[in-house]
């Protein structure tokens, strides 16, 4: 009686001590914590915050109030209190008199102490670069935003502030800049600033670029819209060519239907039937787990004048292959691979890499045109008063780079008719002022002749 009553105390017992060591081998951590505990609410300092803004900034705080930092305890005090030697330390009316000092810039050097990992793979991508060096502070760049695009070529005097407008108001809300801090310490320039930020405290990039301030959703930051506030325009009209692609058909007919929220690296095909920007640059998916350095998985640069491999951080000129290219390759296939075949895969890069050679055979002919005017002093002091060099610019900076980036992502239209048939034009109207230049050894003044218009 007794052995029966043993081997039915063990059948009962055996499935449960499986159970208990499968969950050993898939959650080890747990199952050596004795216990787990966690303590909720917020300090009386982070309370006095929440309860003054919520009656002077209610919209910061309902947003706060939606977001996961709330939900797992993380307040305005966490994210704002700074000590009094910090650059941009100040007090706001609330706490006046205190010890207390607070920063309205968040810098990616706060966010580090909870995100250290997205924090240094930002570090590695072509979005940090904007940061190191802002193209804002190029000096051709500068002038062409100072001059060309400023206002001085209007008779506004060097230096005014309406010079700085087009600055301000466009190009650092994209590519962001050095915030300048005033007397009382407050910013007085740069902010709010885009992806490329450089803040007081020496922090590169900003996360509310992508994750807005103060929700700091992932739902956001994975939907093409916000990808598409920079990613937009004549130059690189990449959230145009998504919406005209198979993939962006898909997400504007069922997008609304698709599950947004799945934490990182379980965010996966059956949560979406398409990707968006963040699934085939960021996101974890299939094998791959979430990146936040967006030049991982590329292989061409299809930003400047010539078709080049991307690089790595510190990866020398003349070894493109110790960057990101190849290896990029390999990992937006993986990514590919996910819904689609190896010979779909294979036959979209490699029709890429045939338009991506296409573009550099005519820029090839272009720059060496653009060289021998200058070589021969053809070529005007001022490129924007100069038909050949404007042309130039809009070649590789505008047609050039659809034509690339339209080939990239599935968007036909750009490839061709705002692409490769623009340069096509382009080209020719640049052969037809080179040719003229070179036989007439001089550069060609504007008519001053208005056309007949045929009768």
């Amino acid at each position: 009686m007794r052995e029966r009553l043993f081997k039915v105390l063990a059948l009962l017992v055996a499935p449960f001590l499986w159970v208990s060591l499968a969950f050993a081998d898939y959650y080890p951590n747990l199952v050596k914590t004795p216990s787990l505990v966690i303590k909720r609410g917020f300090s009386k300092q982070a309370l006095e915050c929440i309860q003054c803004h919520a009656k002077e900034t209610p919209g910061i705080v309902l947003q706060w109030k939606q977001s996961k930092m709330s939900h797992a305890g993380v307040s305005c005090y966490d994210c704002h209190v700074v000590p009094k030697s910090y650059p941009s330390a100040i007090q706001c009316p609330g706490i006046k008199g205190t010890n207390v000092y607070i920063s309205p810039l968040v810098s990616p050097k706060t966010c580090g102490k909870c995100h250290p990992k997205e924090v240094e793979q930002f570090s590695k991508s072509g979005h940090a670069r904007l940061a190191s060096r802002p193209v804002v502070d190029v000096p051709k760049l500068k002038k062409l935003q100072f001059y060309f695009e400023g206002g001085e070529f209007a008779g506004v005097p060097k230096g005014d502030a309406k010079t700085t407008a087009p600055r301000e108001t466009g190009c650092i809300k994209c590519h962001g800049g050095k915030i300048v801090l005033g007397p009382d310490k407050r910013p007085i320039s740069g902010w709010p600033g885009g992806i490329g930020t450089r803040y007081p405290d020496g922090g590169v990039g900003s996360c509310v670029a992508c994750h807005y301030r103060h929700t700091f959703s992932i739902e956001q930051a994975r939907k093409p819209e916000t990808c598409g506030r920079c990613h937009l325009g004549p130059d690189h009209p990449d959230i145009e060519i998504y919406y005209e692609s198979k993939h962006g058909q898909l997400y504007l007919a069922h997008g609304k239907e698709w599950r947004w929220n799945s934490a990182p690296d379980a965010w996966e095909p059956g949560d979406y039937e398409a990707p968006t920007c963040a699934v085939c640059h960021m996101s974890g998916i299939g094998d791959l787990s979430t990146t936040h350095n967006i030049s991982e998985r590329l292989y061409w640069d299809l930003m400047h004048k010539k078709g080049t491999l991307v690089r790595g951080v510190n990866t020398p000129k003349d070894q493109p292959e110790r960057g990101y290219g190849p290896r990029g390759r390999k990992l937006m296939k993986r990514v590919c691979l996910n819904c689609h075949s190896r010979l779909q895969t294979d036959a979209f890069f490699k029709n890429l890499d045939n338009a991506v050679k296409l573009y550099d055979y005519y820029y090839t002919k272009v720059n060496a045109m653009l060289q021998d005017l200058k070589k021969r002093g053809l070529l005007k002091k001022d490129p924007w008063s100069d038909g050949f060099q404007e042309l130039y610019y809009y070649f590789w900076h505008h047609a050039g780079r659809r034509a690339r980036q339209g080939s990239a992502m599935d968007g036909p239209d750009y490839a061709h008719w705002h692409g490769f048939f623009q340069l096509f034009q382009i080209y020719k109207d640049m052969e037809a002022i080179y040719k003229w230049r070179i036989t007439h050894g001089k550069i060609e003044e504007p008519s001053t002749v208005m056309p007949t218009a045929p009768e």
